[in-house]
């Protein structure tokens, strides 16, 4: 019989997973503990063109998080060594999926049945976002080497840290000018995740990167440069498809090469873009500051989860003066 082993958070795996274990913990959220219906007043002020985009970026991210949910985190996992490693990237797994559905109750607050069965079916058949799909799934599930393993792992970078960011500009857009900001506080929450599962995996992956040799590195360096090119011009034309009705393509173009730079950074490689500003609007969309003060009622994106709690005692109320 094969020797089962119980992860043992007594001796670490190394000196940084617990960290980043303790971090996913404090940022653990759900949908239900945003409130969307205040968004429903600024919803209609927004032109058909405007809505229609929202819907469909929306849509869009639902998928991406879907496959990262459902394929990509637990393939990773299942090749990574370590156990409280592979705890850490399940948690992940798991608030991936918790992303995919907070896009359903958006959906849910904003639109009729008719329409989001609508905008389900365009994410069905828009060929840019199933070759995305597609081509990080084949990574995923591809995993047979160590190499296979590195570029599993950049893929999901890449999809982490600058896949998802075409649709994030939007709704980062409206809420920077104060619309749809309910909606914009779950936006701020998810990328508040995916900028620790983006660093997580980079840093598992740099580990791997280490221990090839200069032949091996060189190859999987090309390959994902090339996955990168490849996938930058289906973004770009998926970008053009999007944005072009509302004016924005060039800017969320910009937005895209700026994230593209920082996947790499977390991949310990050198940027692929020169540097450039990005649209000011969207800068304060991303603000990590919450947008939701009442908070007996409202989670924002400023709530972090207490996880050292100690009893307080008698002496905590004996003050020096």
């Amino acid at each position: 019989m094969k020797l089962w082993e119980a992860v043992n958070w007594n001796r670490p795996d190394d000196d940084f997973t617990i960290t980043f274990w303790n971090q996913n913990v404090m940022q653990f959220w759900t949908d239900e503990e945003i409130p969307l219906s205040d968004d429903k007043m600024s919803w209609i002020t927004l032109s058909d063109k405007e809505r229609e985009l929202y819907m469909k970026v929306l849509g869009g991210l639902t998928l991406l998080d879907t496959v990262q949910g459902g394929v990509g985190m637990p393939k990773i996992l299942e090749f990574v060594e370590g156990l409280q490693r592979k705890a850490v990237l399940g948690f992940m797994g798991m608030m991936e999926q918790i992303h995919a559905k907070s896009y359903s109750s958006i959906f849910t607050t904003l639109a009729a049945k008719e329409e989001i069965d609508g905008v389900f079916r365009w994410v069905e058949n828009n060929r840019c976002l199933q070759i995305k799909a597609e081509t990080v799934s084949k990574y995923y599930n591809g995993i047979n080497t160590r190499t296979d393993l590195y570029l599993a792992m950049a893929a999901s970078v890449l999809l982490e840290s600058y896949l998802f960011y075409s649709g994030f500009f939007y709704p980062l857009y409206l809420s920077g000018q104060g619309k749809m900001t309910s909606s914009g506080e779950i936006i701020d929450l998810i990328l508040r995740d995916e900028s620790i599962h983006g660093l997580y995996v980079g840093v598992l992956a740099q580990e791997i990167f280490a221990d090839m040799g200069q032949d091996e590195r060189q190859s999987a360096i090309d390959t994902l440069h090339g996955l990168f090119r490849f996938l930058h011009r289906n973004e770009e034309k998926y970008t053009e498809e999007l944005y072009d009705p509302v004016g924005l393509t060039d800017e969320v173009k910009s937005f895209l090469r700026y994230n593209a730079n920082k996947a790499f950074m977390n991949l310990g490689l050198d940027p692929f873009f020169p540097e450039e500003e990005i649209n000011p609007i969207v800068l304060n969309g991303i603000s990590t500051r919450t947008k939701q003060h009442d908070f007996f009622s409202k989670k924002g994106n400023g709530y972090i989860r207490t996880i050292h709690v100690e009893p307080l005692t008698d002496s905590d109320f004996r003050f020096n003066f």
